[in-house]
């Protein structure tokens, strides 16, 4: 296949029940949209049948929508997954999305038309518009990514409101730039790739997406609320050590299986 106008980057960590549904759901929307396209899906050292049962979906595959699958030796991390996705990305644009489908793969169909205005990061974005939140987290949760956004506001990316939404998409320059540079491999991943991205000049634009909450959620609120805090602390520290200019970090994604 030639180059593809997207690579979809899908972590996942013992999602065998889940990533089945997503992978169908995905597929479905890259056909009918004629996309040619590949989906990475990135086993962050899964426990479970995960592998196995991704692999049965390699049959969805056609000529112009390929499914692929790395294997990370150990757990270390959805931002590990999703960078080591992005470093083996062919596509024009670099997207990943969470496994258990909370904004589907269809919510890209909003991103084209500024990916064609030349917009080089994309952030889907349930404070943009709260009407499309149609599932919402429990009340506690909701109010820790609130008071976690301010923080947000405060330390790292000032502008912008939900930078923990799990749909973001890259141009494969800024892909190549950004996700080299990245040293956070759990949940303030985002942050980071975020404050990367305004360091090195891309734009960046937040739109509105659907999303459903998933009641198997493994955010722990208080042990997962200061390992969050502590890095955007980690990642000012790391600006002013440098670490985020270019040729600092060159990781090598693991290889396809």
């Amino acid at each position: 296949m030639s180059q593809p106008e997207l690579s979809v980057v899908i972590p996942v960590y013992n999602e065998s029940r889940r990533v089945g549904k997503t992978l169908e759901a995905s597929f479905r929307y890259l056909k009918a949209r004629k996309i040619k396209a590949e989906i990475i899906v990135v086993d962050d050292g899964s426990r479970d049948d995960t592998i196995q049962v991704v692999e049965k979906y390699k049959r969805l595959g056609t000529r112009n929508q390929v499914l692929k699958v790395l294997k990370q030796p150990m757990n270390r991390g959805k931002g590990a997954a999703v960078r080591a996705g992005a470093l083996a990305a062919k596509g024009k644009t670099v997207l990943y999305m969470d496994a258990d489908n909370a904004t589907p793969l269809e919510e890209f169909e909003n991103f084209r038309p500024e990916i064609k205005k030349g917009t080089e990061v994309l952030l889907g974005s349930r404070a943009a518009d709260r009407k499309k939140v149609k599932i919402h987290q429990p009340l506690h949760r909701e109010a820790m990514g609130r008071v976690f956004n301010l923080l947000v506001q405060l330390i790292a990316t000032r502008g912008l409101w939900d930078t923990q939404c799990g749909f973001k998409a890259f141009s494969q320059k800024a892909a190549k730039t950004i996700f080299p540079l990245q040293t956070i491999e759990r949940f303030g991943f985002d942050v980071e790739l975020m404050f990367i991205a305004r360091k090195h000049g891309f734009s960046i634009k937040e739109l509105p997406v659907h999303w459903y909450d998933s009641p198997d959620s493994r955010v722990s609120v208080l042990k997962d609320s200061t390992r969050m805090f502590t890095d955007l602390l980690v990642i000012r520290w790391n600006d002013l050590k440098g670490r985020y200019s270019l040729g600092k970090r060159r990781p090598t994604p693991p290889k396809t299986i």
